[in-house]
């Protein structure tokens, strides 16, 4: 009788969940404790940003189908993600196994008889024996809880290595039509360099030149010659890291236009204070500090009681003598409880280790949150400041272009000489090379920007899925 009602009020217990679960950090006190000495302004101080809402489309601005086509393969073959998506498994199995543990576990035993009992006993009989931890201090639920944060924190990592890896195939993209840009201007270099050569000669043997022109001249061509070489290195190397961003093997045939095409606007930045809530690593992050909060508050929950109900049914005989005064089949129900009485302080040591582990993850947080606001910021004082430079250098190319063309016709009518030519020559070179770079940069700004927003890529255009599946899914 004092059984049966031990029973019933443990199954009350039980019924009712236990002690209530406590409440991890809300976002409010995460950002007060983490961000303390960073006022988040209302709007981005850099140049640049502009109003509304952050958007996911930002690829397909740039109106290149190609490279929307290479996001979408790197998306789903690249090495990096697939590690991630393989980490979203794992944490969504670890859910089920800590879930498991809230509900009773059950077993079957069974013992042949004759020779395969392996000890001449005779028994044979079976066993069907079931237990259940009452979770009356929210140690299992704690861990349940604490597995749901962590695979909602590997979703977010996998959505942020996604964004990653769209934004790293932008900039390579754009960085190898630059190193193809940047290796035709060498070669344009070369055939000025061997027209001047030329035009040395020509002066020679007409009594105009001298042979310093003239082997100044081939000297000249060499060392151009020797640049193009160099960039067409730069261009193969350049597009063999954008073939392993697709998970293709390098072999430099990704074929690049001629030219970067069109800069897209800025498309609206939103507001500092949303970015925590938008960017996947912050998100991330917070759901750690979760996590973290509820390992802490399961150790703690391992140093109390733990009270278990088990009960079994059993059917056993024997070959070689009765088994007297036993029902065949029986039965039994019973509880346990198990107190820790000593264990060389290793559970204290346990609570004390997860309360560290809880203040990492909250200094953590500071820390991905101040980056993730310096990367936009920086980001839009880059792309302003090289919107700016591209004007500038696109007049400093037409004006060299002139110069050049001057130098030239001064040195064929004889007024002029090849050093100054020669100098005018390295000067339009250069300046077309670094509106190359300039324009080139300002591309992958506009990609480092909006990953640094964290809005996502367009799941339409780019055949991405940026949903996962929720956490009851994965129970």
């Amino acid at each position: 009788m004092r059984t049966r009602c031990f029973l019933l009020i443990a199954l009350l217990l039980g019924a009712g969940g236990g002690c209530s679960l406590k409440n991890p950090p809300d976002a409010a006190d995460i950002r007060r404790d983490s961000l303390s000495n960073a006022h988040v302004p209302a709007a981005w101080t850099a140049q640049g940003a502009t109003s509304g809402l952050v958007r996911a489309d930002w690829i397909d601005t740039f109106g290149d189908p190609a490279l929307n086509s290479l996001v979408e393969e790197a998306i789903a073959y690249n090495a990096n993600l697939r590690v991630a998506a393989a980490r979203v498994a794992q944490a969504a199995a670890l859910v089920k196994v800590a879930g498991g543990e809230l509900y009773p576990a059950a077993s079957f035993l069974a013992r042949p008889g004759g020779k395969l009992g392996g000890d001449g006993s005779g028994l044979k009989g079976w066993l069907v024996s079931a237990s259940w931890e009452i979770d009356l201090w929210g140690r299992v639920r704690y861990g349940a809880r604490a597995a749901e944060d962590q695979y909602a924190s590997a979703q977010a990592d996998a959505d942020y290595a996604r964004q990653s890896i769209a934004a790293l195939v932008v900039k390579a993209w754009f960085g190898a039509i630059e190193a193809q840009m940047q290796y035709a201007i060498a070669n344009d270099m070369v055939r000025h360099a061997d027209a001047l050569r030329d035009l040395a000669g020509h002066r020679l043997r007409i009594g105009k030149g001298s042979q310093i022109e003239v082997t100044s001249a081939q000297a000249a061509v060499q060392s151009y010659r020797d640049t193009a070489r160099q960039l067409r290195l730069a261009r193969e190397q350049s597009l063999r890291a954008l073939e392993l961003l697709l998970g293709r093997y390098p072999a430099a045939e990704v074929a690049v236009p001629a030219s970067l095409g069109p800069l897209p606007p800025v498309l609206p930045t939103g507001v500092p204070a949303d970015l925590l809530e938008r960017r996947p690593d912050i998100v991330a992050a917070q759901r750690r500090i979760s996590a973290a909060f509820d390992l802490a508050r399961q150790a703690d929950a391992a140093r109390l009681p733990r009270v278990t109900l088990s009960a079994g049914l059993l059917s056993v005989s024997s070959e070689l003598f009765l088994l007297a005064d036993r029902d065949n089949p029986s039965w039994s129900v019973g509880a346990g409880i198990l107190l820790p009485l000593f264990r060389g302080g290793a559970l204290k040591a346990q609570a004390e280790y997860r309360t560290a582990e809880q203040d990492q993850a909250l200094a953590g947080y500071g820390q991905v949150a101040l980056q993730a606001f310096g990367e936009v910021e920086n980001a839009l004082a880059a792309e302003s400041a090289l919107r700016e430079r591209e004007t500038i250098l696109a007049r400093a190319v037409s004006d060299n272009a002139k110069l050049f063309d001057l130098q030239q016709v001064r040195y064929r009518i004889g007024s002029g000489d090849l050093v100054a030519v020669t100098q005018q020559e390295l000067a339009y070179a250069s300046s077309r090379s670094g509106l190359v770079r300039v324009q080139s940069e300002e591309r992958m700004q506009l990609a480092n920007l909006y990953l640094a927003l964290g809005g996502g890529i367009d799941a339409a255009s780019n055949g991405v899925d940026t949903g996962g599946a929720s956490t009851a899914d994965a129970r």
